[in-house]
């Protein structure tokens, strides 16, 4: 079906009504909820087939996170959606005040390839609990894990109400041309820009959710050797094609030597050897990628790790030292497996390094020093992070996901995910047994003068 047909049909189908009752909100998601149980080990050939992912890490970081959010919205939608009655002012007697959340109408959301079932559904589960329509378009670097969302999305639903759009930048353009009630794009900073001045041609809403370099703090009263654990578990997850990845370390001088000695003893612990044999160690998405992270690479810098395999476009878990910011992975997100270390001496050197870059989306800590603690979470601005680990604190559905400034606008997951395609009215319901005067001219009665000082101070 042409873009155009989706979008008249998807348009009628909302204005009729059909997505605002609760429960038919709820049986679509427990539809959505069967058709993934029952397709599970169809996306975990996907993902294999896209990024090399084993089926461990396709179910742990993708596919598990997709039934868990949507266990969460049927579990919590009527809450949700229901009117939120509010203190009303005694200026406004006699009347009662609410808030009551609508759906946008028709949206569209736009996903990326390195977590392409993950970042599809999971922001389709909060616009259906949300009560709108919608038009998917995943990312074309996916193509078998898009294939997959295609089915279950079409084995669910009618076109009318949620369509999936395939193919690649000529498609993306297309869309972007059309006028939705609300866009939701999670990708590069570069393309989240081009989303922008779009949307703001026709004033759409819309929530961006980017990257950015996320620096990865190590003080010098860390426990290093459980920090070197959770490094390597964060940076190298996905062969480090994570969003909220730790891109680099800042750590403090006195601990490098033993930090860096441990990060390389992880990663020999965690993926062996030689990881290119490790069946559950996946690849770069394709040879555009793989090549820009080749040049990213200072084999002069590096100590452990450096090889690659051009074959199956396999990057080793890198380790680079004596990095600064002059070198050419400090220059760009890096989106892969590399970890360049650099180091600091004390925190205001830290604190004005990191208020002159631009705001991650995450920032992680890894410190026993409660004050300081407590100092880089109030000082520092970045989208969301850990203390003492890494990316764990996206895969909840209590807490909202989000970048600021660079790394995006807007957030989801839970409840902030459909409040995020809601549109919350305010509503005052006036009572017409009785009608206060004062507010009315002529403005002469100097007992309504005080009654009004009485009621507005």
């Amino acid at each position: 079906m042409e873009i155009d047909k989706i979008l008249e049909e998807q348009r009628k189908y909302f204005q009729s009504g059909a997505t605002l009752p609760v429960e038919f909100r709820i049986r679509m998601l427990k539809k959505l909820y069967r058709a993934v149980k029952r397709q599970e080990a169809e996306i975990g050939r996907a993902l294999c087939a896209d990024l090399g992912k084993s089926s461990f890490e396709g179910y742990m970081c993708e596919t598990g996170l997709v039934l868990t959010e949507i266990s969460y919205m049927i579990r919590h939608v009527r809450k949700f959606a229901s009117v939120q009655r509010v203190w009303t002012p005694l200026a406004q007697f006699a009347s009662s005040s609410y808030k009551k959340p609508s759906p946008y109408g028709n949206v569209l959301i736009m996903s990326p390839w390195n977590y392409p079932f993950l970042l599809t559904i999971d922001p389709l589960v909060d616009a259906i609990a949300a009560g709108n329509t919608a038009v998917v378009k995943p990312s074309a670097y996916s193509p078998a894990t898009s294939a997959v969302i295609e089915n279950i999305v079409a084995e669910c639903f009618p076109p009318e109400y949620v369509a999936v759009v395939t193919g690649g930048r000529k498609e993306n353009a297309i869309l972007l041309e059309k006028k939705f009630d609300f866009v939701f794009f999670t990708g590069s900073q570069n393309v989240g820009k081009e989303v922008l001045r779009h949307t703001a041609e026709t004033l759409t809403p819309a929530v961006l959710e980017l990257g950015g370099k996320s620096p990865c703090i190590v003080d010098r009263t860390a426990k290093i050797k459980l920090a070197a654990k959770r490094i390597v578990f964060g940076k190298y997850l996905n062969c480090g094609q994570t969003c909220v990845a730790p891109d680099y370390i800042l750590c403090h001088r006195s601990v490098k030597e033993q930090l860096v000695k441990e990060i390389c003893r992880q990663v020999k612990k965690q993926y062996g050897k030689n990881p290119f044999e490790n069946p559950n160690y996946g690849r770069i998405v394709n040879e555009k990628h793989f090549e820009r992270l080749c040049g990213l690479i200072d084999q002069k810098k590096t100590v452990l790790g450096g090889t690659v395999r051009r074959g199956t476009l396999q990057i080793a878990p890198t380790v680079m030292d004596g990095v600064t910011l002059e070198d050419a992975v400090m220059k760009e997100e890096i989106f892969g497996p590399i970890l360049p270390i650099l180091t600091f001496d004390d925190f205001h050197e830290l604190y004005v390094l990191l208020a002159n870059t631009p705001k991650p989306l995450a920032l992680y800590l890894f410190s026993e020093d409660r004050k300081r603690i407590r100092e880089v979470t109030e000082r520092c601005s970045y989208g969301g992070g850990c203390i003492n680990d890494t990316v764990i604190h996206l895969a909840t559905s209590e807490m909202g996901f989000g970048g600021v400034g660079e790394s995006g606008m807007g957030a989801y997951h839970g409840k902030e995910g459909f409040f995020a395609f809601s549109h919350t009215k305010s509503i005052v319901d006036k009572k017409t047994w009785m009608d206060l005067p004062m507010r009315y001219q002529p403005y002469k009665k100097v007992l309504y003068s005080r009654l009004l000082h009485l009621f507005l101070k």
